[in-house]
């Protein structure tokens, strides 16, 4: 990858600086406005240095110029091969950023689709799963339905249980559980959900084939394990095309189910912030192109 990425040498430059200096003193400052505060507030004042983080970081993104450069598949590449991972540790608090494409994986909304709910189907068989997960999973992301017509009982014994759609991986862990508890079946801690699905609202979101996760590729493309991982290990900006991939025409259309692009501006930043064994997650999703944020999840 890094051949691929050394032809834009001012754009990795403007990142590099972008990160190392500006998020370093942005994040410190935020983080020592509340540096005074006591132990009995110490739960208060680590969500508050992280909303702080969040502020500053939306801020940064939105107003940099570097940001400005990231419009096509190989400024993304660089982009991402910058960023994916950036420690801090600033004023006692230790803060891990995280970049990544945000159409790497597939948005659960999807299934709302019976022709792509058959796909999840036989995904789930391939890995040992029971279909009854798809059912209960539709059941999260259809909404409410009068007479509780429902295609599971997921919501007697959860009736508070939100289900417009998936909105964070908690929200998935919990259908994990619930599937466990019912069905005596463990199979399904097999699949890392973490590394196949996104959430969030959208429903008609794309894949994008450069940075599509292995087990994204084994559900599109009904494929085996190292399929899947040559065709995720070649991406990061290789693919200008879906020809690229050099599928077979089965392949191809299966594929085409999933909306495929070789560039998407969307990208998902995780924050973590840790102090004094007290820790804060935060996730959004962030559109370089129109400089907005989405799906934000703050969890303590």
């Amino acid at each position: 990858m890094a051949s691929r990425l050394k032809n834009k040498p001012a754009i990795a430059l403007l990142i590099t600086v972008f990160f190392i200096m500006l998020i370093t003193v942005s994040l410190g400052v935020a983080l020592k406005y509340v540096k005074e505060s006591s132990d009995s507030m110490r739960d208060e004042t680590l969500t508050l240095q992280s909303a702080m983080v969040l502020e500053d970081f939306l801020r940064i993104l939105k107003t940099h110029p570097a940001l400005n450069e990231v419009k096509d598949k190989d400024s993304l590449a660089i982009f991402l091969a910058q960023s994916s991972l950036l420690p801090f540790q600033i004023d006692g608090a230790q803060v891990l950023v995280q970049i990544s494409s945000a159409s790497a994986k597939i948005n659960p909304n999807i299934f709302r689709d019976g022709a792509k709910m058959e796909v999840f189907k036989s995904f789930l068989l391939n890995n040992g799963v029971n279909v009854e997960y798809a059912d209960m999973l539709g059941d999260l992301i259809n909404g409410v339905k009068e007479g509780n017509l429902y295609n599971t009982d997921i919501f007697n014994d959860e009736p508070y249980l939100f289900r417009d759609y998936v909105s964070s991986h908690g929200h998935l862990l919990k259908l994990n559980e619930i599937y466990k508890k019912k069905y005596h079946d463990n199979g399904v801690d097999k699949i890392d959900v973490k590394e196949l699905f996104t959430t969030g609202k959208d429903a008609n979101g794309s894949i994008d084939v450069n940075y599509a996760t292995p087990l994204a590729w084994q559900l599109m493309l009904s494929c085996d394990v190292e399929r899947a991982v040559l065709l995720s290990e070649g991406g990061f900006g290789a693919y200008s095309s879906v020809a690229d991939l050099h599928l077979s025409d089965e392949e191809n259309s299966s594929l085409s189910m999933f909306n495929p692009v070789t560039y998407s501006p969307m990208i998902e930043v995780k924050i973590r912030v840790n102090k004094r064994e007290q820790t804060v997650f935060i996730s959004f999703k962030y559109n370089v192109e129109s400089k907005k944020g989405s799906n934000f999840v703050f969890e303590v």
